[in-house]
């Protein structure tokens, strides 16, 4: 184990024998550091975190700290961050709340840019991708793979789908549907381009999955017709794609409302 002699550690905080605590560093009650995990300096873990293997938190980011909430008030929360996740300079990941569920939640693999911000309750899935000055407010869902461009904001309880892509300086006050691109641009609300090609490609996802996603998509969102219509003719058409039926899902689920 390499700890700087400077850095400060609670008494209560396990550090497992092969992570690293850079110089000056403050890790507070009850941080749980795994195995590779590497704490630069001038970084700073409050309490009740959890972090996992291999994880890396770069200088002067704050981890761990008590949520943004008018109604927490003081009660035991945590925060998990999983294995491999990169959490970069200045960026500020908070705790759950008791109203909230009392957690939040980074996922496996995570690249948190510096300078974002992931509020209280937030969960993130595996290799989610927050860019620069990227915002999200409390209580969202991030599914897998999704990426939040940089000087983004999403509302809080809002939901990212898995695979999504939200381009950088826009603003998500709904929901953001699964296997989708879109951005917005000043105070306008985001306007969704079609399927992340891009991104779903990288993924080796099909071309006849990304095909039926795109069928599936002019259905839903190039029309306006009732949304309960046009959901279930998009399911009749290519619900048999599991993809399909996620996107559709989405949408039947939706508490907020979803882009179309």
């Amino acid at each position: 184990m390499a700890i700087h002699p400077t850095a400060i550690i609670d008494p209560s905080a396990e550090v497992d024998s092969t992570a690293s605590i850079g110089p000056f560093t403050l890790i507070g009650p009850r941080v749980q550091i795994g195995p590779g995990a590497e704490i630069m300096g001038h970084a700073f873990i409050d309490k009740d975190t959890a972090i996992g293997r291999g994880s890396r938190i770069f200088p002067f980011a704050s981890v761990g700290a008590d949520p943004q909430d008018l109604k927490y008030k003081g009660e035991r929360t945590r925060l998990v961050i999983g294995e491999n996740v990169t959490i970069r300079e200045s960026a500020t990941v908070h705790r759950g709340t008791g109203g909230g569920g009392g957690l939040t939640e980074i996922g496996d693999g995570c690249l948190i840019m510096a300078t974002v911000h992931v509020a209280h309750d937030c969960r993130l899935g595996r290799g989610v991708i927050l860019s620069s000055y990227a915002v999200l407010a409390g209580h969202i869902t991030v599914g897998e793979g999704a990426i939040v461009g940089g000087l983004s904001a999403v509302h809080q309880f809002g939901r990212i789908g898995k695979f999504a892509f939200l381009g950088g300086g826009s603003g998500a006050s709904k929901d953001m549907p699964p296997y989708m691109a879109g951005a917005s641009s000043g105070s306008r609300e985001v306007v969704l381009a079609g399927p992340n090609v891009v991104g779903l490609r990288r993924r080796e996802m099909p071309a006849e999955t990304i095909k039926a996603l795109s069928g599936a998509f002019k259905i839903v969102c190039r029309n306006h017709r009732p949304l309960s219509e046009v959901l279930a003719e998009a399911d009749e058409k290519f619900g048999h794609f599991p993809e399909v039926a996620d996107f559709i899902n989405f949408y039947r689920s939706s508490e907020r409302g979803v882009y179309r």
